[in-house]
């Protein structure tokens, strides 16, 4: 079903809406996150050893961003089958804009419950923006993927905005509560765009048939509130989500492999095969990028050189770290979106393995780049310059550009269309296990466990990320040579 005539830019205008949309709930996640880990070990686990306390924040931090993709599959569902992507997207916005407000609670049980409120709002609005990108373009569309890289630039323009404006500024001036003050209004903003030319999608993403009107918003809604208490006891006990994030992740696999049966169509199985597989690569992936928020945003409070700069009277803080990816992003994106198409017609493009394969060596080779400066350039007070984290999240957005944008619109072609927002759900399960996984990796990076060496120390990082290095570069070159036979299980999806 198309969006009204019209375009903009050469896309669909309501491909504009849907970049104005996520960019101030990207504004709000980011401005929250680049907080988060910092703020939850000195307000909440002060009393313990800061060795200790940073290895709770990064088991809190790693469950909430688990959760927040985990729910991604029930989103996807309930767009398909109750209330549509629209729907969907405004009452996920309601969600974690509340949720936002409640972290400024002083009390670790309301803050909690305040990520809960934002793990079940997110859920209905994630995939679901995401899938309403790829229905405004018709199957064998070439615009598709530079469509999806447009809306990605939105998502690093709202989350390079908010570190300097939610945590460096506010939240160093006035304290971190009133940056999730900010961040809660960035939300509510992003709603207030979506409604403001709400037109320029017309009918797509509206509700299904038979689900129009009020009832099946409210009763969604008392669902979600329920959601809450369970999302919350999982926030708490993080072995039970890692045993439910595995069970969800098989479930889901032998789902799409009796779907692909089921279809009776030998083409589907398979396309579903190298979906589930590629997924893999995803969690991988993300598992290595998602130390950002958490070893890598406690490496540089402690042991990272800020350059010596004022700006009006303000001084950087670590956490403008957390905006340097989003910048990167924003730069790059264009260069990127530009090379695939002009690398197709000179029939160079490569496949979608292939740059799976990019995306994991560009994750493992950044944190090379911390383990060599460490090794061979920290000073006496145990401190490397910002130059080397800036050189490894360079790298990290050169892999997460070859990775990320086109998992996204890899999504869109090799789900059935009946199944796309179910498809997408999949994708951020496979980012929240991902995140789960960050969450342990980042525990020890920063935290009491590690490899012998002390507590927090540099040698505790550079030990870990060595690790991290070797883990990413093997299995990046086992997708590299295992290419070709993912793509023939494609058939014919590039």
């Amino acid at each position: 079903m198309p969006p009204p005539a019209g375009e903009f830019l050469g896309h669909p205008k309501a491909l504009w809406n849907l970049f104005g949309t996520e960019f101030w709930e990207r504004f709000m996640y980011y401005g929250m996150r680049a907080m988060l880990a910092v703020h939850v070990a000195a307000a909440f686990f002060a009393h313990l050893s800061g060795a200790e306390a940073r290895e709770q924040a990064s088991l809190t931090y790693g469950g909430f961003t688990s959760l927040v993709y985990m729910t991604g599959i029930l989103g996807g569902f309930i767009a398909d089958r109750i209330l549509g992507y629209q729907r969907s997207i405004m009452l996920g916005g309601v969600l974690m804009a509340i949720g936002s407000f409640m972290l400024m609670a002083p009390d670790l049980t309301t803050f909690v419950a305040g990520l809960a409120v934002i793990v079940v709002g997110n859920g209905l609005f994630k995939p679901n923006i995401s899938t309403m990108v790829g229905k405004l373009y018709a199957p064998g569309d070439v615009r598709r993927d530079s469509g999806f890289t447009i809306f990605y630039m939105g998502i690093n323009a709202g989350a390079f905005v908010a570190p300097f404006v939610c945590a460096s500024y506010i939240g160093q001036t006035y304290g971190y509560r009133w940056g999730f003050f900010s961040a809660g209004m960035g939300m509510l903003l992003g709603l207030m765009v979506f409604q403001a030319v709400k037109g320029w999608l017309g009918r797509v993403g509206t509700a299904p048939a038979g689900q129009e009107g009020f009832g099946p918003v409210l009763k969604v809604a008392v669902g979600a509130a329920l959601l809450v208490v369970p999302v919350y006891f999982l926030l708490s006990q993080s072995d039970v989500l890692g045993g439910l994030l595995i069970a969800m992740m098989l479930g889901l696999a032998a789902y799409f492999v009796y779907s692909g049966i089921r279809s009776g169509e030998k083409v589907q199985l398979h396309r579903y095969l190298a979906m589930l597989i590629l997924f893999l690569a995803n969690i991988l992936f993300w598992a290595l990028f998602e130390q950002a928020g958490s070893s890598l945003n406690f490496l540089a409070q402690d042991h990272v050189r800020m350059p010596d700069v004022s700006i009006f009277g303000w001084t950087p803080t670590f956490e403008v770290f957390q905006a340097v990816n989003p910048i990167f992003i924003i730069l790059l994106a264009p260069l990127f979106a530009t090379l695939w198409v002009k690398l197709d017609k000179a029939d160079w493009n490569p496949s979608i393995p292939r740059k799976f394969a990019y995306g994991l060596a560009g994750a493992a080779l950044g944190f090379y780049v911390l383990v060599f400066a460490i090794r061979h350039f920290a000073d006496a007070n145990d401190s490397i310059s910002w130059v080397w984290l800036t050189l490894t999240y360079l790298i990290h957005t050169m892999g997460e550009l070859c990775l990320s944008p086109i998992g996204l619109a890899m999504v869109t072609k090799l789900a059935r269309p009946q199944e796309t927002g179910l498809a997408m759900g999949g994708w951020f399960l496979s980012i929240a296990m991902a995140n789960f996984v960050a969450g342990r990796i980042a525990a020890i990076a920063s935290g009491s466990g590690g490899h012998g060496e002390a507590a927090g120390s540099l040698a505790q990082y550079a030990a870990t990320f060595d690790q991290l290095f070797w883990l990413g570069i093997v299995i990046a070159l086992l997708f590299f040579l295992s290419a070709p036979l993912i793509n023939r299980l494609m058939h014919g999806v590039k």
